[in-house]
């Protein structure tokens, strides 16, 4: 090789090296930690349309249940491990010492968003939600010669006694969403004696918002208290189930996004953040979630044939968030120190 050939090939090389160190840095730039508490079979299904429409950004996601979660961001708060927090229940979202940590942000097409659905400081915004129902085994309740229950009230029948599961609210967000729609519904002290009431035919609080459903479904028990969507999709699986959402109406849970204030990717965040309003997720999100707050989506005929009505308003209970917020921790030491045994 002549000293005429060698000059042009050791610049290609070193541009190639200068390309290629600036691409790495690119790439490490488009990784972005995500923390959420979504299902893990709905979670799946977004992050795979979520990557199908941003190949080129690398998501990181912790899935924990809503209390766990929040333990998580608080023990972390001093150096925050994550960029952005997805699908997490508005009633931990909206703790101060979580608002703390989050930096305002307006995503592309956040007006799709229903203003009561977002924060009024761009600090969250939701775009799902779940609901409370009951998963009621049909072969179990014919076996045993049960009655089908209708409310929360029904499962206060001695007939129920150790057919009863529910998430401990501790950990699950479905959990505390039904102790706290319940004390909210009845006012505190009548509350509290109907959960000791409840406590007497209880058989288990289970550390999770849908295994209460999946318990029931496989006839361990009669009846779990879980939420909508789990019975759902467990009834288009096959399962002898029958959905009940409780006659006093359901409590229910919206489920925030938001971006850390202390993230070292924030570009690559908010393009996660901005997707997460898109045409593609809204699609998603109506093939799994029972509460879409975004316009653009039809419920699904299976969600319908298994019972759940097309004005789904008619039959939630209109929660206090700002009230679960506020005494989260309250009621959790109560209910621990009352149930948790």
């Amino acid at each position: 090789m002549t000293k005429a050939h060698l000059a042009p090939t050791l610049r290609a090389l070193i541009l190639g090296a200068a390309l290629s160190t600036g691409f790495a840095a690119f790439a490490q730039a488009e990784a972005i930690t995500v923390y959420t508490s979504y299902e893990e079979d709905e979670l799946n299904a977004f992050l795979q349309r979520m990557k199908a429409d941003l190949p080129d950004l690398e998501v990181n996601v912790l899935r924990l249940s809503t209390g766990d979660l929040q333990a998580r961001i608080l023990a972390e708060s001093a150096n925050p491990q994550h960029d952005v927090i997805w699908g997490w229940a508005v009633t931990s979202m909206i703790d101060p010492r979580i608002a703390a940590m989050i930096e305002p942000y307006s995503p592309a097409n956040i007006d799709r968003v229903p203003a009561r659905f977002r924060d009024p400081e761009s600090r969250w915004f939701a775009v799902t939600g779940y609901m409370a129902a009951f998963c009621v085994n049909n072969e179990v309740l014919a076996a045993k010669g049960l009655p089908m229950p209708a409310s929360w009230a029904d499962l206060l029948n001695p007939v129920y006694k150790d057919q009863i599961v529910m998430p401990n609210p501790a950990s699950s967000g479905t959990g505390y969403l039904q102790v706290a729609s319940l004390l909210q519904m009845m006012g505190e002290e009548k509350g509290w004696e109907f959960l000791r009431a409840l406590d007497g035919n209880m058989a288990q609080y289970i550390k999770s918002g849908s295994r209460p459903c999946n318990n029931a479904s496989q006839g361990e028990y009669a009846i779990g208290a879980s939420f909508a969507l789990r019975a759902i999709k467990n009834i288009a699986e096959g399962y002898p189930i029958t959905m009940v959402i409780p006659a006093e109406g359901a409590g229910n849970e919206l489920e925030a996004n938001a971006l850390m204030a202390a993230s070292q990717h924030k570009d690559a965040a908010k393009r996660f953040l901005d997707w997460t309003l898109s045409d593609a997720a809204v699609e998603e999100y109506y093939a799994w979630k029972e509460i879409v707050t975004i316009t653009g989506g039809a419920m699904p005929q299976n969600f319908l044939d298994a019972g759940l009505p097309q004005d789904i308003g008619s039959v939630m209970w209109d929660m206090d968030f700002a009230w679960s917020a506020a005494n989260r921790d309250r009621v959790l030491a109560q209910w621990q120190a009352e149930f948790d045994k």
